[in-house]
């Protein structure tokens, strides 16, 4: 049991090093985590009997898959664990959906547009007024300054879990899935502990995610 924990704890450590902020604690007593992978999010938790007698417990949250596609990343994880039974996987994992999901992108899937192309559609319709998700996505107006245009997002989370459904369920969108910076804040005022939990993505635009996490401090 104490082994089982030190190498953890060890495990842990490492996963820091490697990937940083991307690497998430969702509930340190549960010695649950998060890391977003490509446009996906994968969740892990550790049992008391990881590494030596089981594996973690996993979670892929990525809608645009379908089941046959999640399936084969099942399989892929559990052949990474029979193959290493009794050791730490959760960096193989990581690294093997991440391949898989590489691999999975549709080739005609568009890269991001540059500020200078024209847009070809209009905004105006891009995004249903009310969403059909169990989350509230109030949709803001569109605004276009020269070539680019910009649109609004806001919904009530309680969780970092669920901070990626709402963003999963927006990049359904294609327009909103194909746009140039994604930008997004989260902060989450936790009762039990009386404190936020909070981050930013720029999405490539520097400082960008930082100024509109300060608009909701």
């Amino acid at each position: 049991m104490e082994d089982n924990l030190s190498r953890q704890v060890e495990e842990i450590e490492a996963l820091c090093s490697i990937y940083g902020n991307e690497w998430k604690t969702e509930d340190e007593a549960n010695r649950s985590y998060s890391i977003k992978i490509e446009d996906a999010v994968l969740y892990v938790k550790m049992p008391s009997d990881y590494p030596s007698a089981s594996p973690p417990e996993y979670q892929l949250s990525a809608p645009y898959l379908g089941t046959s596609e999640k399936q084969r990343i099942s399989s892929h994880m559990d052949q990474v664990y029979l193959e290493n039974i009794g050791e730490t996987v959760i960096f193989q994992w990581i690294e093997n959906v991440r391949e898989l999901l590489q691999e999975m992108r549709l080739p005609d899937i568009p890269q991001e547009r540059g500020h200078e192309e024209e847009e070809d559609e209009s905004w105006g319709d891009s995004v249903p007024a009310e969403s059909t998700t169990q989350f509230e996505i109030i949709h803001g107006t569109t605004i276009t300054d020269r070539k680019s245009v910009f649109q609004g997002h806001v919904a009530v989370v309680t969780s970092v879990q669920q901070v990626c459904e709402v963003l999963n369920n927006l990049k359904e969108n294609r327009k909103i899935a194909n746009a140039t910076h994604n930008i997004s804040a989260y902060r989450i005022y936790k009762e039990d502990t009386k404190t936020y939990l909070q981050d930013c993505d720029d999405d490539g635009e520097t400082q960008a995610g930082g100024r509109l996490l300060h608009l909701l401090q």
